[in-house]
């Protein structure tokens, strides 16, 4: 497989393309480009829980009271907002770094490195002596991530053709999910064996070895982007000043878009906007509703943080060999079905209590669906983009896709009260309705070429 993509914007479904046996299907899976993927998205994946889940657990262990804790998780808007400072990532050349290693490749490990530095300097800060240093240092890890997946996004789409990209994203998926459990469960062990024995209560040093662990575990990603090749896309062409600049950074991304796509922008905007609504409005009220039915945290944990992560996986891993085999937009059809669908499950559960063997059941179907859908939709976004301004385009359509659902989940809880679980998962499934009619319509976009 070439390192190396055509200037062009890429197509999710070639026409008349000749089908892949199911052998060379999954082969993709050993490729190099894919490898580099699977190590890429663990450092993608490590930072998140790190300023979000994570951080709120060690600050309330330390005391502090759940209205700070609650704005302290605007740090995460920084992943909402990543196409603000995009076009920069996508356009402007590092003094040194860029022509040692390339545009892609430098943005990727300057935004590591601040991700370390960030980690590090949250080791150093124990919350209750000194918050306000760590909040800055967990803001420095949050940008810092947030420019590494504007960057590691557009190296991913440079990086393989179409019919790669969904295998591309379901290895990236992958690394990203064993760095999700190692930075939440796997922080949480490494404090509690951190802690002195014999002493009962908050300890600060035990978090602060795990969070050095953490900013450590980054070099996984520093290594592979130092040992990987850099993509060859069309260098941009040089800007004749700060105008001629910002026009071929900003204004020249999204006109692209529109340009190919004209009057259907506003289809596949309104797709992305609303794919993922079911599973982020039902996410907000999933943790309450296992600890409202009398699941253990070691049930919890076991089941939904372990497991559940695992059948992610495996969806990612069908989601990426269907749409190989089949077509981006027929296993996107699939996912939009299955994971609303998914959602109902739930308020079955509800009706039957403690029981953990369906608490399973419902976890295995529910992750399955999702991670399919997941793999699916990051490669039906990889294929919207024209390499030329991949990193923009790409950061505004993942950008998108949060805006909507995380502001609707905000209500999750008063609808919970006023209605109960069973109306709640029923609900959200109901969301789902739209969403599959609107990727029946996209089926039909088929965008002009790129100029």
């Amino acid at each position: 497989m070439s390192d190396s993509t055509p200037s062009t914007a890429i197509a999710a479904d070639p026409p008349a393309p000749a089908r892949l046996s199911w052998r060379d299907a999954l082969r993709v899976y050993l490729e190099p480009a894919s490898l580099r993927m699977l190590a890429l998205g663990f450092s993608a994946g490590l930072p998140l829980l790190l300023v979000l889940g994570t951080l709120s657990f060690w600050l309330r262990e330390a005391g502090i009271d759940r209205t700070t804790i609650g704005y302290l998780s605007w740090v995460g808007l920084a992943y909402g907002f990543k196409w603000a400072w995009a076009p920069l990532v996508d356009r402007l050349p590092i003094p040194l770094l860029t022509r040692w290693l390339g545009r892609r490749r430098s943005w990727l490990l300057l935004a590591q490195c601040a991700v370390v530095a960030g980690l590090a300097g949250m080791a150093q800060h124990d919350p209750r002596a000194s918050l306000v240093p760590l909040v800055w240092c967990a803001l420095a890890v949050a940008f810092g991530s947030a420019t590494q997946d504007i960057a590691l996004d557009a190296y991913r789409i440079e990086s393989a053709d179409a019919r790669r990209q969904a295998a591309l994203a379901a290895t990236y998926q992958t690394g990203y999910r064993l760095a999700m459990i190692w930075a939440g469960a796997g922080v949480l062990w490494v404090a509690a064996r951190a802690e002195v024995a014999g002493v009962a209560g908050y300890q600060y040093g035990a978090w602060s070895t795990a969070y050095g662990v953490m900013a450590a575990s980054m070099l996984v990603g520093i290594a592979t982007v130092l040992l990987s090749p850099e993509p060859a896309p069309s260098p941009p062409a040089p800007a004749k000043g700060v105008a001629d600049w910002l026009r071929g950074a900003v204004v020249e991304p999204f006109a692209d878009f529109i340009g190919r796509y004209r009057w259907q922008a506003a289809l596949v905007l309104g797709l992305i906007a609303v794919y993922r609504i079911s599973d982020v409005v039902m996410g907000i009220m999933a943790n309450p509703f296992y600890v409202d039915m009398g699941f253990t945290k070691d049930e919890v944990a076991a089941v939904t943080k372990i497991y559940g992560v695992v059948m992610t996986l495996a969806g990612a891993f069908v989601g990426g060999v269907l749409s190989m085999r089949l077509g981006v937009m027929r296993v996107l059809m699939l996912g939009a079905l299955a994971s609303p669908a998914s959602n109902l499950l739930f308020a079955w559960l509800g009706g039957r209590g403690h029981d953990v063997p369906a608490l399973v059941f419902v976890v295995s179907a529910d992750n399955l669906a999702g991670g399919i859908a997941s793999a699916a939709f990051i490669a039906y976004l990889s294929s919207l983009t024209n390499v030329n301004y991949s990193a923009t385009q790409y950061a505004l359509f993942s950008s998108l896709m949060l805006l909507l659902p995380k502001w609707l989940a905000g209500f999750s809880g008063r609808f919970v009260d006023a209605h109960g679980y069973g109306s709640f998962f029923t609900g959200t499934a109901l969301l789902g309705v739209p969403v599959l009619i609107l990727a029946a319509l996209a089926a039909r976009v088929h965008p002009r070429a790129s100029a």
